[in-house]
């Protein structure tokens, strides 16, 4: 331990839940159902999906060095067991600030619901939250640490407060061209504004993928499809920039993957689920090294 980790860390209690929620539902790529069953976890234990329909019951940590492939949703995975599309319910326990639920799924997918959080908010909300006896390290930066490819961008400064602010650009896209939104995270306001952010795509990009069968589960109760300048789903939209919201949404899950509680302001122009988990990569790397 350094002589300045006093100062670059916190502490705080360990948080659960009261008592077991679930729900069932389909998944978007590979239109399987499945159940899935949030449960309260031991002190230390942290957030671990637990593959019910398969010999032994393996469990998985949802840690960054379980990502296998970001092939448009985060892949867990090691030798015996794969999760898919776990960015959505890793985004509302991040939000509420869990530290240790077991997740079990009798399928390879996380069900998609509507594609936004909203369904697993209420899960949790179901459950209840509570605080545990043992505390937490939560780190908090001494100095910016930044990850680039590309126009991709992404940089976490030194905070007072969890923020991230996120800058999406489609030039190509009529209706969407750019948005910006940059939010203090937190139960209430993730709540509000971004957990209801439903996942989205171009209709160019998403029709040859449904045609070779890569989105099996794919329907426009799931998913904002966007063409020209148009909205194809009855509804609309949300919000008037839905897109960006559920882009921080998707970023708050896969920066669930450190693994580690920590306070900064996350920047990001452009990321996706591989920058994403690439960043929470370097995140883990900088806490490590400070923790020496």
């Amino acid at each position: 331990m350094s002589p300045t980790d006093e100062f670059s860390s916190s502490r705080k209690h360990q948080r659960s839940l009261k008592s077991s929620a679930s729900l069932h539902g389909t998944g978007l790529f590979t239109g399987m159902k499945a159940e899935i069953k949030l449960r309260p976890a031991p002190e230390g234990t942290g957030i671990v999906f637990q593959r019910m329909d398969l010999p032994d019951k393996p469990f998985l940590p949802a840690r960054v060095e379980y990502v296998r492939e970001t092939p448009r949703c985060t892949i867990l995975g090691s030798d015996k067991v794969q999760v898919q599309t776990v960015e959505h319910i890793l985004s509302a326990i991040k939000a509420y600030d869990l530290d240790n639920v077991i997740i079990e799924i009798d399928g390879p997918e996380i069900p998609s619901c509507d594609g936004s959080s909203m369904p697993f908010v209420d899960l949790i909300e179901r459950a209840g939250v509570i605080s545990q006896g043992a505390t937490k390290k939560i780190h908090h930066l001494e100095a910016p640490v930044f990850w680039s490819k590309g126009d991709v961008h992404l940089v976490a400064l030194p905070s007072e407060e969890f923020r991230i602010s996120y800058t999406l650009s489609y030039p190509n896209s009529d209706l969407l061209k750019s948005q910006f939104f940059t939010v203090h995270v937190n139960e209430q306001v993730y709540k509000e504004e971004i957990a209801p952010a439903r996942t989205f795509s171009l209709y160019e990009e998403v029709v040859p993928l449904i045609e070779k069968g890569n989105i099996k589960g794919g329907r426009l109760d799931n998913a904002v499809i966007i063409k020209g300048d148009s909205i194809l789903n009855p509804e609309g939209v949300r919000y008037r920039d839905e897109m960006v919201r559920h882009k921080i949404l998707d970023l708050l899950g896969d920066l669930s993957l450190v693994g580690q509680s920590f306070i900064a302001h996350i920047i990001a122009i452009r990321s996706g689920h591989f920058s994403n988990t690439s960043f929470a990569k370097e995140l883990v790397s900088n806490f490590t090294m400070e923790a020496h």
